[in-house]
């Protein structure tokens, strides 16, 4: 049952409860297409012309597709300003999971009136999967000296704030408690901090990282100019800490990072008390 003040159980137009994305993903297509537009904030519809109805532009073309295969419990939603477009202007990744909870796999939402940064393609021109692939350090350097964190390809429209409070009302009205995630570099984790997430795996890694970049220990010493993401002061921040992590600075790679919040709680986490607001370009 919904516990969020305001909020009811989600129903099909029949009737019937609904408990799952893949009970979701059974519906018709206009249904289903009416229950996830809900996922989108107010503000990137108005941005960009989009009806909430029709989910059309001013032009009459589609500006919003809805991957949400029968017999899946998987959505994906990705928002162009036109069709080739080659980024999505907001996209958004969620599934079920075995234990009645919904994964965020990804949600990015981009400026496109911003610079590009090709950090998502290696030297190859090659996409490079979050740079499991290769690094293109020409395009991290331009982008961590404008203020973006890695991985990021542009800035974002400050809207993450806007559209979280829309999902977790979404997985509260399916009944579910639990919305996990997998922060793919040290900035989202710290990030998700804020939006009250715990930690399933990874707390001590974050402790011992805070505890690493404190003068005199490990991670401080390695900030010793010799790459430009390991520059002395960059332990100041949590984006100067995320850049020299993705530059290797740990001892072990960075993964397996697991995340939980509990719908409607905040669970008080703070692995960087010294500061008092990150610094986003999201």
């Amino acid at each position: 049952m919904a516990k969020l003040p305001g909020n009811e159980q989600l129903k099909d137009a029949a009737g019937n409860s609904l408990f799952t994305l893949r009970e979701i993903n059974a519906l018709g297509v206009e249904e289903k297409k009416g229950i996830y537009g809900r996922l989108v904030p107010e503000r990137l519809y108005d941005l960009f012309s989009i009806s909430k109805r029709t989910f059309r532009g001013l032009e009459g073309g589609s500006r919003i597709n809805f991957i949400a295969p029968e017999g899946l419990g998987l959505l994906r939603i990705e928002i162009k300003r036109q069709p080739a477009d080659r980024d999505a202007v907001f996209f958004l990744e969620i599934a079920d999971t075995h234990y009645r909870q919904i994964e965020l796999a990804f949600c990015v939402i981009k400026d496109p009136a911003q610079p590009r940064f090709n950090v998502d393609i290696d030297e190859a021109g090659e996409d490079n999967c979050f740079t499991t692939l290769g690094r293109n350090l020409h395009e991290e350097i331009r982008a961590m000296n404008s203020g973006l964190f890695p991985n990021q390809t542009q800035r974002g429209l400050r809207m993450f704030v806007e559209f979280f409070s829309l999902f977790e009302r979404f997985v509260d009205a399916l009944g579910v408690e639990l919305i996990i995630a997998e922060p793919l570099t040290y900035d989202n984790a710290i990030r998700y901090e804020k939006y009250g997430f715990d930690y399933l795996t990874g707390k001590q890694l974050m402790l011992e990282i805070n505890e690493g970049f404190k003068p005199g220990n490990y991670l401080y010493d390695r900030l010793d100019g010799s790459s430009l993401f390991r520059m002395p002061g960059m332990d100041k921040t949590v984006w100067g800490r995320s850049w020299a992590i993705h530059d290797g600075i740990l001892d072990t790679p960075w993964n397996d990072i697991i995340i939980y919040k509990m719908v409607g709680e905040h669970a008080g986490i703070n692995t960087f008390p010294r500061e008092t607001e990150i610094r986003i370009s999201e």
